[in-house]
């Protein structure tokens, strides 16, 4: 079954470039040119895998759209489309809940492997690891649902925020440095620098901790990187 991918951009023609090459590497694409028609979109399409969205829309921004996704369909994976490129709208963008960020104008190969490394995020590819649970008191992560638990209650992950934690929890009590998770969950040829790392480890943080200013399961390597705590 292909990919669905929302293509959200108001300028037609970049939607269109966008779209066609999208659908030459088989992924099936839906359009949308203004804020409210890609939520009606996402609406009618709930098993849409990834969503592009551009920041700069008629109606509303596109991190509005991100953090709809966010509150929704917290399992889709969003990358921005923007042409600024300020370091503070990097960082909205993944306060919001974005999962990457490229700045236009890019190239279609660069959007592509950009894709190609979240859809691998997003499915279920982990058949590397022998058990389907990682089990660290009070966390249960389900390998197969791709589901958090702590004390069994379930915790909404992002994609990204997903294999975040199953790299710390597969590596617990080890020291993993920014680069480490980086080349891990974004690929060795994301260009950006270690602040999606933070922006993320705090976003998790602030989902998991009892008191986030005062981690207790996601420790700073002060320097480094960081460490998942693990009862012995």
């Amino acid at each position: 079954m292909k990919e669905k991918i929302l293509v959200l951009e108001d300028e037609i023609g970049i939607r269109s470039f966008v779209s066609i090459n999208l659908k030459r590497e088989g992924y099936e694409i839906i359009e949308a040119g203004s804020g409210s028609e890609a939520i009606e979109q996402l609406s009618n399409h709930p098993d849409i895998s990834i969503a592009l969205l551009d920041v700069m829309l008629p109606d509303m921004s596109g991190i509005d759209v991100c953090k709809f996704i966010r509150q929704q369909f917290d399992q889709i994976g969003v990358i921005m489309l923007t042409a600024k490129g300020q370091e503070e709208d990097k960082l909205e963008g993944f306060i919001s809940g974005a999962d990457d960020y490229i700045v236009k104008p890019f190239s279609i190969k660069e959007l592509l492997v950009r894709v190609s490394a979240l859809i691998r995020r997003v499915k279920k590819d982990d058949n590397k690891l022998k058990s389907n649970e990682i089990i660290s008191d009070p966390f249960v992560l389900n390998i197969d649902k791709r589901k958090l638990y702590k004390n069994g209650l379930e915790i909404e992950l992002t994609p990204t925020e997903f294999s975040i934690v199953k790299y710390l929890m597969v590596n617990a009590k080890k020291s993993l440095s920014r680069d480490q998770i980086l080349n891990e969950v974004w690929g060795s040829n994301y260009l950006y620098d270690f602040k999606i790392v933070d922006v993320n480890i705090r976003r998790i943080r602030n989902k998991i901790e009892d008191d986030p200013s005062k981690p207790k399961y996601i420790q700073t390597v002060w320097g480094y990187g960081y460490c998942f705590r693990k009862d012995e």
